[in-house]
């Protein structure tokens, strides 16, 4: 009998389940069972609409497999929100799904604040001009992607989660990549920082981020939050695999992951950069 829990795998926004093909090897290699959530066929869909279907995904797994314990949920970006709302808001009465942790991967916790920033009048266009190619489709429309809209900081669905809050029983993890040395190669389209909402409501960048999600969202009360590299000496080698979009294929980043899944990880890191 595999005594390892199986790894749900939960991509983020306009991503893809290929963004694991770091990640998955060394599961594989650790005997961790893998569930590889795929919901690129659901672009367009709300955030309820993909909690429910990543529910509907674990419910026919276990089926299929006849795995009836608990399970640990690895998400990067958006991807966290979306099992969060499962477990939070839609099973946080029933707390029906048995999960053992929940791994996020540069998550927006409070919303995001990129998803506010594109709406911006002002600032928006040349923020979104800046994103093409990178992280946005050329000609993309904010007020057409369902998902920034709802994790807008002020939005319904952001509101639930918080209301919501943790789960006692689940042990959460956040994984967080930070501009430790200022370098701008880190995330050339922002020089190396990150936009995040000022203290007088206004906006800011920051080296605490990873070029699209700011520490500040990230932030979950009683949550291990490990700010990598743990050794700035890493991005002077390769600055760019710290940043949101390279994160998951990051190699410091797997082998924290596996080292979770495995229960072989040690004290998180709780370093903060310099502004």
């Amino acid at each position: 009998m595999n005594p390892r829990c199986p790894a749900v795998l939960v991509h983020g926004w306009r991503s893809h389940p290929g963004i694991w093909n770091r990640l998955t090897p060394a599961l594989t290699e650790a005997a961790v069972p893998i569930w590889n959530f795929d919901y690129t066929a659901l672009q367009g869909a709300g955030t309820e609409t993909i909690a429910l279907a990543l529910q509907d995904y674990i419910h026919k797994k276990r089926e299929v497999t006849g795995y009836a314990g608990p399970v640990d949920i690895v998400c990067h970006s958006m991807g966290t929100c979306i099992a969060r709302y499962l477990l939070e808001v839609l099973d946080g009465g029933d707390r029906e799904e048995d999960v053992r942790q929940l791994v996020g991967i540069g998550p927006p916790n409070n919303g995001s604040a990129m998803a506010e920033l594109f709406n911006d009048p002002e600032q928006g266009p040349d923020v979104i001009r800046r994103l093409v190619g990178v992280f946005v489709p050329r000609d993309y429309d904010p007020g057409e992607d369902t998902i920034v809209q709802e994790f807008r900081p002020q939005s319904r669905i952001v509101r639930d989660l918080r209301r919501a809050g943790t789960r006692d029983e689940i042990a959460y993890r956040i994984v967080l990549g930070a501009n430790l040395t200022g370098d701008p190669a880190f995330f050339p389209a922002f020089g190396g920082r990150t936009w995040e909402f000022a203290p007088d409501g206004g906006w800011r960048t920051t080296y605490a981020g990873d070029g699209i999600v700011p520490h500040s969202d990230s932030h979950l009360p009683g949550a291990e939050v490990d700010i990598l590299p743990a050794d700035p000496a890493n991005l002077a080698r390769n600055p760019e695999f710290y940043c949101h979009t390279l994160l998951p294929r990051n190699p410091e980043v797997v082998s924290r992951v596996r080292d979770y899944l495995t229960l072989t990880s040690g004290p998180a890191v709780r370093t903060l950069p310099r502004r």
